[in-house]
């Protein structure tokens, strides 16, 4: 969603009876008051605002998110930058750590790069310097080894797991997956998909083992985050809101059985 504020995403927490949230940058920069895009300016130009706005904008307005955040209930314990990229400064992938840090998030997660081991070395090498994890998000490119050479290049290079996505990859054991690789997961995205790349389906009507995996943390109490990411199409006469009390509904049955 877009113009989506952290206000927004609070309120839609709440509503949900969710304790936690991944933030995205584009939501807390928009609370932050970073400028918008104005007509007719390039793509170009707006990089270029955006990253002075980044080096200049006070932290105390992230940490004021966070207190919102906090003072509600719901712990924001990972920050999703949109400055990542290949583009971006070092400047502004440090603002991203700072920021995080600001809002009171653990971890960092962003997108894999696509076969960039230089990309993943550089976030990497920032990571340790703030001593802050960042979770790579791989989408259905994700294999069991697809993580290696960035784990391998920094221990604060770590896996930003998507079940669903994992599955629809056909990477049929995703519970083994997790056990091997536990420690290095920052946090972790649940959604069902249907294998061979398949179309995301309600919760419990797809080929993703959610109550194995569920099933799987509660056992071995792994500290992790389980994330709702919902984004099998809304059924009419629903809504986000909606669909997303049901996922929950669907992981907190699993739990207390």
């Amino acid at each position: 969603m877009k113009n989506v504020s952290a206000e927004d995403m609070l309120q839609y927490c709440l509503q949900c009876n969710l304790s936690g949230v991944e933030l995205r940058g584009d939501a807390a920069e928009l609370t932050a008051g970073a400028p918008k895009k104005e007509a007719g300016q390039s793509g170009a130009d707006f990089n270029k605002v955006m990253a002075d706005w980044r080096a200049n904008v006070s932290m105390d307005k992230f940490k004021a998110i966070g207190k919102m955040f906090k003072d509600a209930g719901v712990t924001i314990y990972a920050y999703k930058p949109v400055v990542f990229g290949v583009g971006n400064t070092d400047a502004e992938i440090e603002y991203a750590f700072n920021a995080a840090k600001a809002l009171g998030a653990n971890h960092c997660n962003c997108e894999m790069p696509e076969h960039n081991d230089a990309q993943t070395k550089r976030i990497g090498d920032l990571a340790t310097k703030h001593k802050m994890r960042v979770g790579y998000h791989a989408h259905t490119r994700a294999t069991p080894q697809l993580w290696d050479t960035a784990m391998a290049q920094s221990e604060y290079n770590c896996i930003n797991l998507d079940i669903g996505h994992f599955i629809a990859g056909n990477n049929p054991d995703v519970v083994g997956f997790i056990e091997k690789n536990h420690t290095r997961i920052t946090s972790m995205h649940i959604k069902d998909r249907k294998v061979n790349n398949g179309p995301n389906t309600v919760f419990g009507e797809g080929d993703t083992p959610i109550k194995d995996v569920l099933l799987l943390m509660k056992k071995n109490k792994y500290k992790f985050p389980a994330t709702i990411e919902l984004e099998y199409k809304v059924p009419a006469g629903s809504d986000d809101v909606k669909e997303t009390i049901k996922c929950r509904e669907y992981m907190a049955a699993i739990l207390s059985a």
